[in-house]
């Protein structure tokens, strides 16, 4: 199996370190990530400036762009001889659940693979400490994945308590939670004295209900949640044909 790794946390990242050499023990793994940290990325493509490639002393390729760029470069131009397999972005440091999945540069890794038709899985360790329990359920989720098939506009997200392998209850299929809006800008000043801004911590959960990947993280279980690309809402648009009918033309 060919594997493409890549993440938002940036090239010189622990959980990229980790959870490469993992795979390598059961793939041909090529590995390929931002110059610098580009969390909070999303989607976004540099469209503006040139990229360039560059292979670093730890074996992993580095791009001077966002998440989305590598997986995008790395699939058109580090296979030569055919696509990987399949993409896995992380091991993301920190949580990427309910909201959190649109700003991120994590799952916006994975959307890139599955864009360009390939399977593809976001890895998120809710801390900074126990990678290695994040490598071994990614291994666990990816031996699943075997054994069916992702619709082309799916992508898993997966996320891992940062717990020691032994505290782990196991794996739950769940549902995106969602947090409260965002606290306050932080205001300060800089050295010159105009005023700067910060990005407010996130909010606290709001639904973190049975189902939810929030609730599965509490209760020490790994959550893995399907995500759909498509973002039509379709049942709003079965119910605006409805409502404009033949005002429509």
């Amino acid at each position: 199996m060919k594997i493409l790794v890549s993440n938002d946390d940036g090239v010189h990242a622990p959980g990229i370190a980790c959870l490469a050499n993992t795979l390598a023990e059961i793939a041909d793994v090529v590995t390929c990530a931002p110059e610098q940290n580009h969390s909070g990325a999303s989607n976004s493509l540099t469209l503006l400036s040139p990229l360039r490639i560059r292979l670093n002393g730890n074996g992993f390729y580095s791009i001077n762009g966002t998440p989305t760029d590598c997986v995008h470069l790395a699939i058109n131009e580090l296979y030569p001889a055919g696509e990987p397999d399949l993409v896995i972005a992380g091991i993301n440091e920190g949580a990427n659940l309910g909201d959190d999945v649109i700003y991120s540069g994590t799952v916006a890794a994975a959307t890139e693979g599955r864009f360009l038709g390939l399977p593809a899985i976001a890895v998120s360790l809710v801390g900074d400490t126990h990678y290695d329990s994040a490598a071994y359920y990614t291994k666990q989720v990816l031996a699943k994945l075997q054994q069916l098939t992702l619709s082309h506009t799916q992508v898993l997200n997966v996320n891992v308590p940062d717990l020691p392998l032994s505290q782990i209850k196991g794996i739950k299929l769940t549902r995106l939670g969602s947090r409260h809006r965002a606290e306050a800008m932080v205001k300060g000043q800089d050295p010159r004295g105009k005023d700067i801004y910060w990005i407010g911590p996130p909010g606290a959960t709001q639904d973190n209900g049975d189902g939810t990947d929030f609730c599965a993280i509490e209760q020490g279980y790994v959550s893995v949640t399907p995500l759909n690309i498509d973002l039509t809402h379709h049942q709003e648009l079965q119910q605006l044909e409805q409502q404009w009918g033949d005002e429509l033309c």
